[in-house]
Order: C-alpha cells, then sequence, then structure tokens
C-alpha cells in the first residue's frame, strides 16, 4: 500500500467535484421527469377508477372482460413501471452525489500504448456524451477491482475470456463530495479503509459492502454455475452482506431473465429481515421475498399452530437423551426417503379419503372416493391419479348443480330477487339476449346452486376430502425405526403427533415430512417460477427441511450460508462433512463449498476470546482491529447481578449506540427487564418485533442471529446454564455478536467452557 501525491490528490477531488456537478443536472432533469410521471400516473388512475365504475353492473365476479378497462388497467401499470423506474434512479443520483465512487483502476489493453483509467461506484453513471464517469461495481471489467493484483489480468464477459494488464488499483473514501483518504495498493482493499469503516458504530441496518468486498466475498457474489452453493463463513466473516450483494450482482448479470420476484430468502426472524432491508434498495433493486421458517410453514397449515424454531430452542435444555435420538431421526433425509417410498407404494383402499359433508350430511361419502380413485390405472402416479378423482368429484357436483338449478327451493330464491342482486347474478349475459325466458331462469338458477354449493367446491379445490394427519399416522404405524429408538419410545411419538393435532398444534419436526407426504399425494405445494433460493443460518434448519424445500422449489438454484459453530441445537460439524450430507440430500451436480475464516464485525481481544470457545477456533483469523479486553464478572446473587447490569449499561451508553443483553431464553430475558427498564430505558425484544432500536436492548440469543451490536452483555454465562460442550455454539454466538465491547456476567461459578478458553491465557480477559 502506498500513499498517493498531494497534487495528484488534488487531480483526484478536482475530478470528483467534475462527476458530481454532471450527476446533480442529470439528477434535476430526472427529478422533474419523475414529477411528469407522478401526475400522468394519478392521472391514469383516476380515469381508471372512472371507467370501472361504470362497468360495475357488467364485470363478471372473478374476471372483468371489458376492454377499455383492460386498456386502462395497462395504462396504469406502464405508468407505474415508469414512475418507479425514475423513482430508483433519483435515489441512485442522490446516493452517488455524496459519495460518487470508491475505487480505480487503470488498464492497458494488448496493443494500446497508454493506461485508460476506470472508476468503481455503487452504479454506473455515464454522461451526455455516453461517457462512462463510473462503472458499476457489478459489471464484468469490475471484477478486477476485486479480484486483480497488479500484471497480467483476466476477467469473465458475455464473449468469454478477456485479458488486459492491471496498472495501477487505487481506493477512495468519500464522503458528502470530499476525497477522505486515498491510496495505491495491491490487495482488494487496503486494511486502512477496512479499519476505517469497521471502527465505525452499529447502525439500526446493515450497509452494503462494495467498497469493501473481499476477494473471497467476491467468489461468492459472482458464482452463476453452481446448483448448490454452500457458504461457511465464520462469526463477522461477512456472509450475509455477501450474499445481498451477490442477489443484487445475479440481478445485473441475469437482468433479461431474473425477476426480484424469482428470489427468496429465508431468513431466520424478522427482526433479521428489517435489519438488512436496507442494502438492495441501496443498491438501485427492490427486495427479494424475505420470509422466516415460522411463516413459510404457517402458510403451508393454516389452522394448525405449528411449532417454531424458537418454541423449539426453548425446550431444547430440557430434552432427554431418548428425545434427541428420535429429534435426530424425524429431522433425517432417511425419514423423507421413507416417505416417498411409502407413498409410491400405497394402495388404493390405504389413502385416507375423507368424508365431504353439506349441512351435516355426506355430499361424498370416503367409499365413493375410494371407488373413483381405484378404478382409475395402477401405473398412474398417486399425484396423477389424486387430480382426476378431483376433477370427477368436481364434475359430479357440477351435474348436481345443473340438477338443482330447477328446484323449488331455487325459484323460489330468483322470486324474490332484488334489482341488484339480480344484476349480480346475471353479470355480462344481460348484454346478450337469452333465447328464452326458461333459459334465463335456468342460467339464474345454476348461478343460484353455484353459490349454495360454494362451500363443497372450496373443500375439493382445497383438497379436503384427503385426510392427511391420519394418513401420516399410518405412515408412523409403519416405518422401520433405527434400532437406537425402542418400540415404546416409537408408540409415544405417535401418541404425541395424534394428541396435538386434535388440538390443532404441529411439531416442527413433523412439519417437513408431513408436508412433502401432502404434495405427492396431491401434486400441490411446488413453486417452479422460483430460480434461486437463499437460506441464512442454515445450521439451524435440518436436513429433512432442506429436502423439502429441495422439493418445494424443484427449478431453483440454492445457496445456503452459516456457521456451524453458531449451531443452538446440536453439536457443531464440520463445513466438509456438511457439504457431503448436503450433496447427498440435494442431489446436484455442481456443488460448491465457500469458506469465510477471516472475521471482520469484533475487535481483535473479542475475536481472540470467542476462537478459543471453539475446539477448532485456531483456523479463524481475527481482523487486527484494536479495543479493550472482554470483562468477564462473577456476582453470588441476582440482585448483585442486576445492579452490575445497571451499572454497565449507563457506562457503555455512554460511548454506543446499541448495547445488547442476550440471554439463553426469554423467560431470562423477562426477569433481567423487569428489574432494568425503570434506570436503563431498556426495550425487551421478542419474535414479533419488526425494528431494532437504539439504546439497550434485551433479547434471547436465538433472536440475535445475524444481529451486531456495539456493545454486548452475555448475561449469566455461568455453570449451571452452560454446563458443557452442547452449550459451545450458544456461547461462542454471544461473544461474536459484540463489535467493540464485551462483558460476560455470571450468577455463581462462570462456565467451565469459559474457564477452558482462558485456562492458559488468562491475558485474554479482565476479570472483575
Amino acid at each position: 500500500m502506498s500513499t498517493v501525491d498531494p497534487n495528484e490528490i488534488k487531480r483526484e477531488q478536482t475530478r470528483v467535484d467534475h462527476v458530481i456537478k454532471k450527476i446533480k443536472t442529470q439528477a434535476a432533469h430526472t427529478k422533474e421527469l419523475y414529477e411528469q410521471a407522478h401526475s400522468e400516473t394519478r392521472s391514469v388512475e383516476n380515469n381508471y377508477s372512472q371507467n370501472a365504475k361504470i362497468n360495475t353492473f357488467e364485470a363478471d365476479d372473478r374476471i372483468e372482460t371489458n376492454a377499455e378497462v383492460q386498456q386502462q388497467k395497462g395504462l396504469v401499470a406502464r405508468a407505474v413501471e415508469n414512475e418507479t423506474i425514475l423513482k430508483r434512479q433519483v435515489a441512485t443520483y442522490k446516493q452517488l452525489q455524496d459519495s460518487p465512487y470508491f475505487g480505480r483502476i487503470d488498464i492497458q489493453d494488448p496493443g494500446e500504448s497508454e493506461a485508460e483509467p476506470l472508476y468503481i461506484g455503487t452504479a454506473s453513471f455515464a454522461d451526455e456524451h455516453e461517457n462512462f464517469l463510473i462503472y458499476d461495481w457489478r459489471a464484468p471489467i469490475s471484477s478486477i477491482y476485486y479480484n486483480g493484483t497488479l500484471g497480467k489480468v483476466a476477467y469473465q464477459t458475455p464473449s468469454g475470456m478477456m485479458e488486459t494488464e492491471l496498472v495501477k488499483k487505487r481506493q477512495f473514501s468519500i464522503q458528502h463530495g470530499q476525497i477522505t483518504n486515498v491510496f495505491d495498493t495491491n490487495e482488494t482493499v487496503g486494511d486502512e479503509i477496512l479499519q476505517e469503516v469497521l471502527g465505525q458504530q452499529n447502525d439500526t441496518y446493515m450497509a452494503n459492502i462494495v467498497a469493501t468486498i473481499q476477494k473471497e466475498q467476491n467468489d461468492i457474489i459472482r458464482d452463476t454455475t453452481s446448483d448448490l452453493l454452500v457458504v461457511q463463513g465464520v462469526a463477522g466473516s461477512g456472509k450475509t452482506s455477501a450474499i445481498l450483494q451477490r442477489i443484487a450482482f445475479l440481478l445485473y448479470h441475469s437482468r433479461q431473465s431474473l425477476n426480484v420476484d424469482e428470489i427468496v430468502l429465508f431468513s431466520p426472524n424478522r427482526l433479521y429481515s428489517r435489519y438488512i432491508s436496507d442494502v438492495l434498495p441501496s443498491l438501485g433493486e427492490r427486495n427479494m421475498r424475505q420470509i422466516t421458517l415460522a411463516d413459510f410453514l404457517s402458510q403451508r397449515f393454516q389452522g394448525l399452530n405449528v411449532e417454531s424454531n424458537f418454541d423449539r430452542y426453548e425446550k431444547a435444555s430440557h430434552n432427554s437423551a431418548t428425545q434427541q435420538r428420535l429429534i435426530r431421526f424425524m429431522e433425517s433425509p432417511q425419514l423423507m426417503t421413507a416417505i416417498e417410498t411409502y407413498v409410491h407404494n400405497l394402495k388404493a383402499e390405504e389413502i385416507q379419503f375423507a368424508n365431504v359433508r353439506f349441512e351435516d350430511r355426506i355430499f361424498f361419502s370416503a367409499e365413493e372416493i375410494h371407488q373413483i380413485y381405484a378404478a382409475l390405472p395402477t401405473t398412474m402416479a398417486p399425484a396423477d391419479r389424486f387430480l382426476k378423482t378431483k376433477n370427477t368429484l368436481i364434475k359430479r357436483l357440477k351435474r348436481r348443480i345443473n340438477q338443482e338449478a330447477d328446484a323449488d327451493w331455487v325459484h323460489e330464491q330468483i322470486d324474490h330477487l332484488s334489482n341488484e342482486a339480480y344484476n349480480d347474478l346475471i353479470g355480462k349475459r344481460r348484454l346478450r339476449a337469452f333465447e328464452s325466458y326458461d333459459d334465463e331462469i335456468h342460467y339464474l338458477g345454476r348461478k343460484l346452486a353455484a353459490k349454495h354449493f360454494r362451500v363443497i367446491y372450496d373443500a375439493l379445490y382445497n383438497n379436503y376430502f384427503i385426510d392427511v394427519y391420519r394418513q401420516y399416522g399410518q405412515f408412523l404405524k409403519q416405518v422401520a425405526i433405527p434400532a437406537d429408538l425402542t418400540a415404546t419410545t416409537w408408540e409415544e411419538n405417535q401418541f404425541t403427533f395424534q394428541q396435538a393435532v386434535e388440538y390443532h398444534r404441529l411439531r416442527l419436526f413433523d412439519a417437513a415430512p408431513l408436508l412433502l407426504m401432502r404434495d405427492l399425494l396431491t401434486g400441490s405445494g411446488q413453486n417452479r417460477q422460483i430460480q434461486y433460493i437463499f437460506v441464512d443460518e442454515m445450521q439451524d434448519y435440518s436436513l429433512a427441511q432442506m429436502v423439502y424445500f429441495k422439493h418445494a422449489f424443484p427449478n431453483a438454484k440454492f445457496t445456503l450460508l452459516g456457521d456451524s459453530e453458531q449451531a443452538l441445537f446440536k453439536n457443531v460439524e464440520s463445513p466438509q462433512s456438511l457439504l457431503e450430507r448436503l450433496k447427498d440430500a440435494f442431489a446436484v451436480r455442481k456443488a460448491n463449498l465457500i469458506t469465510l475464516n477471516r472475521s471482520y464485525r469484533s475487535t481483535y481481544p473479542i475475536m481472540s476470546l470467542a476462537k478459543k470457545l471453539l475446539p477448532d477456533g485456531e483456523r479463524i483469523q481475527a481482523f487486527n482491529r484494536t479495543g479493550s479486553l472482554p470483562t468477564v464478572i462473577v456476582r453470588d446473587t441476582f440482585q448483585a447481578a442486576i445492579q452490575v447490569l445497571k451499572s454497565c449499561c449507563q457506562k457503555q451508553l455512554q460511548n454506543y449506540g446499541t448495547v445488547a443483553i442476550l440471554t439463553r431464553n426469554m423467560a431470562e430475558s423477562q426477569r433481567i427487564y423487569k428489574e432494568i427498564r425503570r434506570e436503563t430505558g431498556a426495550t425487551l425484544l421478542s419474535d414479533t418485533d419488526l425494528a431494532l432500536p437504539k439504546g439497550v436492548l434485551i433479547l434471547p440469543i436465538y433472536l440475535a442471529k445475524g444481529l451486531e451490536f456495539d456493545a454486548v452483555i452475555a448475561y449469566n454465562i455461568s455453570a449451571t446454564n452452560y454446563p458443557d460442550e452442547q452449550s459451545t455454539g450458544i456461547l461462542y454466538t454471544m461473544a461474536s455478536r459484540a463489535m467493540h465491547q464485551l462483558t460476560l456476567l455470571s450468577i455463581g461459578a462462570a462456565s467451565p467452557l469459559i474457564h477452558a478458553a482462558v485456562a492458559d491465557e488468562h491475558h485474554l480477559v479482565k476479570i472483575e
């Protein structure tokens, strides 16, 4: 790394001023266009609203076929899209005015006499003559900035690999249009820039990292070929940030074939979803769909209260060895394979069809449904036979509706129809003459009968004529169980499942196999439109859940990221063994594992302690950012510990924006919240919270996954709370949430894991 001549810095500042002036001119013009577009959108929407009102009586309940209304809807959609694009451009120009770019590369192509300087920023910008003043960080040539070292370099373009010579690589820190730091380097991003960025206090939202992307992060971002990309990154290695930049890159790279609505991110909780919500908009992209596992399962099991990961964590410490063995089997890919085999070999008489009832009477009996299904060829897949059965039932329902159309009760209803009700039923048909009065009455009768039997149609449409819960119970009765589970344990498992369903509850480990069974039997549940699935904190998902995701999104490429060291439910696992198990479960051709071992979040002293908590912690490379030693405080009583909490919070709030008190579970969080809220103004966070405020935050560790705080107080890290190596992942996760200051508070003797970490190296901590 070398300093830049002061005269050269002046020339660079002159260029910054010139570029910002151009950006401001373009921003003003774009803002005018945006305001015009906004006005046009309002006008078109008002016009559409008036036209839609005119045709209220003529419009059918299900689909509007009026040509003028459809044309107006198209105009509204185009106007809104145009306005949205311009609004995004205005936001981009505003951002570029503050900091137009962060890097410069000088390249000299073969045969050229001199090098050409290219400037890299968060978005492309060209002047009125189409000369690029800034290149988007995602452009093919920009990869040289992240991957290249001085000398001969190659970069991938749509037409193949290109070669050039990298003559210079320069890095900038520009704030409010002024260069605050600049130097030439041969690295991706020099430590000086990193120190500046990482030393800043935590914000309530994650920021994009395009100016500080490291080479290994760039490999993650620009991978376009892997069907399964597994990113194993230590805490604070920037894996989540890299994944968000990856989404932005994929949208840029595949602009013609990939839409942001075809990307889904499974996030650990809603707090995390909100925390990362600014990253993609800051890069000029719309946010992808984010969903938690709990929300996904709630949508799939409407009407059932499905156990969440948080519920599971709260109960995990009470699980016996027998229960842990049961959970291992229930969450295994072997169980999912057994489900597939079971469904494929099911005989017609074994399928648990259910009566379809209407007004306390059987409308379609289970026996009738069985007969329809059994009459179909056995060579057909179960889902195809089920669909044929469903269509047959719907045809029989339509015949019944036709018969009822002429019934006396229907005619009586027709005689008492109001004008408004008549118009609603007739719809478009009033524009065309009926051949006779009888035809009109029969048409009205069919409409009324269809409305009367709508509940039957809904039951058929939603597949309520099969009892998947009873079917799953039958599966559990016949499945081969592993040798380490007893028959008694398995019978208790079946009973507990049935009892839970009766109370409209579902255990988390039953969800994936039950969904797979339902989908295979009914042919539902798959979304073939989704192209990319991202799963964060993957170590907290079971392989059975991963297998289901692969089934539910069959055309998607998967990016799974996490840290096996932060496992909250199980012992830590090596990245390579995890990849092998995932490759088998996903059955993919191109799988890629990228491991990030360098941690950037925490200061060197904090990370030095955190890595000592792990059996293989030496592989973690702590970024050399100075800070104070972690503090271990031991008190004998709860009240004494509360006094420490109050004192620490008040002291740390003088220096930091966020002070997080992390607990083992919600009960601990609630207890200390009651004790300290008045003196500290603390906020108690739960899994329903959507925002991450400033100040003192109290939350259980499972809600802190993926988050970071200026200061962390790990509450009651005692031998009672964390007695053995099964707690390793929890303590490591707690310690690695802290950016600048870490306090470990214990009531009674500290965990043996803490003692082991500092046994030979007492200099790692300060003890009070």
